[in-house]
């Protein structure tokens, strides 16, 4: 049997290839439909958590793919309520989700890459080399993660969510749409778009090729500065996309 290292999240395909690999173990394809239950409405995190599977069918499973979930490694509680959480990465890479709870709502903030390169010289992730982008799954599962933390915690679930964490989430385009898609899909968490904001520095070719894409999600812009002088040397790509351009890429954006 291959090692974890050696096979694929099953979560890294859709389920219209699970059921063509079903067929070809001899398996009924209408299985697929249970196993996408499993891996994503009930975030289950082994192949033996899916009860009303046969076993002949998990072992097929098991011996083909596996399941990567995000570990909590450390949390770290502040008097105010917030919860910072260090998330493990099956290859044993750290990154960052926070719980933040007001009066009204419920956040999480999420990471999209392992590091960053923009290089912002207010934001600590800067200091850190960019390895590698995060999967769909692996961002879906910090939310389930802080969800559960706030459900312990609050006794009632996330209101919203925000992709400020660790990262530039427009560098890592499809993952974070992707993840998006299970996140509102009544299939996954079903949570409304209008309650996600994905933050970014500023990429305004990224910014129209949301609205090309017509994204429903809100979008925010990291902004720091008012002129392009100040805002290049504390936001480096700042050289490449003025303000200029990104208030035109904001404006092809909201009227799209």
């Amino acid at each position: 049997m291959a090692s974890n290292t050696q096979k694929i999240d099953i979560r890294k395909i859709s389920r219209e290839d699970i059921g063509s690999f079903l067929e070809s173990v001899g398996e009924q394809k209408f299985r697929a439909k249970q196993i996408d239950h499993w891996l994503w409405k009930k975030s289950v995190e082994n192949f033996g958590a899916m009860k009303n599977l046969p076993n002949a069918l998990l072992k097929k499973l098991e011996e083909h793919y596996c399941i990567n979930p995000v570990v909590v490694e450390h949390r770290q509680d502040s008097a105010d309520g917030t919860i910072k959480a260090a998330f493990k990465l099956h290859d044993g890479y750290l990154i960052e989700g926070v719980l933040i709870p007001s009066r009204t709502r419920l956040t999480a903030c999420i990471s999209s890459q392992v590091g960053c390169s923009m290089a912002c010289t207010f934001c600590a992730t800067a200091q850190l080399k960019r390895e590698r982008n995060i999967d769909a799954s692996e961002i879906y599962d910090q939310v389930v993660a802080i969800t559960r933390m706030a459900q312990k915690e609050h006794g009632r679930g996330l209101s919203n969510i925000v992709y400020m964490g660790m990262g530039e989430p427009l560098l890592n385009y499809q993952n974070v749409l992707d993840s998006i898609e299970k996140i509102t899909s009544p299939e996954g968490l079903g949570m409304s778009p209008k309650r996600i904001t994905v933050s970014t520095v500023g990429i305004a070719k990224m910014i129209k090729k949301l609205a090309d894409d017509d994204v429903k999600f809100n979008l925010a812009l990291s902004l720091h500065a008012a002129n392009d002088k100040k805002r290049s040397e504390i936001i480096p790509i700042n050289d490449q996309n003025s303000l200029e351009s990104l208030a035109e890429a904001l404006i092809y954006f909201h009227e799209k």
